[in-house]
């Protein structure tokens, strides 16, 4: 895919890493992926990273806040949805039967923000954008690929985005396992699947990667963990689901050429 200079209302259009230690995530991630970094201050004490690919911010960095570590969560990664209207949405997703985890707030003039959490309790964020729309990669080698939900209830998730953004749905079933598309209009937005018992619902971000067994090897050389061990997808691709030292989770994709 070309660079990317806007992104459609309902699609995703960024994703961050909450870490507790930036400079180790930096190390690792630069070995996964080979990105370089532009470290941004942020007004009033932090650096926000901006990780690159060919110039162009693909993701981004920061040290975990100090209010979400006392509220038990871990390290993550955290993908956003592009909206025209942050506030309208939030009030929207309420009403829906999700929850608004940080209301919407301005990032200064680079856009307007909020985290929720769908019915299942899944966490995204939303984005309204400003003098920053997105990732300026998409769907290329070290960029984001696609964004999955595994999810405790199909249904009830599905009844949320679709009234949410719009999305619909197709069954893509595949290797034995029960699969939905989401789309907009003949975008392909992202996929769900039914956790596995005893997992949280949770959306995880899969990177493009030439190889996802020799991305799979370097992180468990580097002290992460192989959730998933490369495999085939039919039609899709060669995925795997990685975690890095710290504990968050990520994918990584070498889809089908078509």
């Amino acid at each position: 895919m070309p660079e990317v200079t806007k992104y459609q209302p309902g699609t995703f259009c960024w994703v961050e890493l909450a870490a507790r230690g930036v400079n180790d995530a930096k190390k690792f991630y630069k070995e996964i992926f080979a990105w370089s970094y532009d470290d941004v201050p942020i007004p009033g004490g932090g650096v926000y990273t901006m990780c690159k690919v060919r110039d162009r911010d693909v993701c981004a960095l920061s040290e975990q806040r100090e209010e979400t570590i006392a509220q038990g969560v871990p390290p993550h990664w955290l993908a956003y949805i592009s909206v025209t209207n942050a506030d309208a949405i939030a009030q929207r997703a309420g009403e829906l039967g999700g929850h608004v985890l940080a209301s919407p707030f301005d990032v200064m003039d680079v856009g307007r923000m909020a985290i929720l959490a769908d019915p299942t309790g899944a966490f995204f964020a939303l984005w309204q954008p400003g003098k920053h729309f997105g990732a300026g990669l998409l769907r290329e080698a070290q960029a984001m690929e696609w964004n999955e939900l595994s999810t405790t209830d199909p249904a009830a998730a599905q009844r949320f985005y679709t009234s949410l953004f719009g999305w619909t749905t197709r069954e893509a079933s595949g290797a034995g396992m029960e699969y939905i598309d989401f789309a907009l209009g003949e975008y392909m937005v992202g996929g769900m699947m039914k956790a596995q018992p005893g997992m949280p619902s949770a959306w995880v971000t899969y990177f493009s990667v030439v190889d996802p067994d020799g991305s799979s090897k370097s992180t468990a050389s580097l002290g992460g963990t192989v959730l998933l061990a490369p495999m085939d997808i039919p039609g899709v691709g060669r995925i795997a689901v990685l975690q890095d030292p710290q504990g968050s989770v990520f994918g990584v994709v070498r889809m089908v050429k078509k």
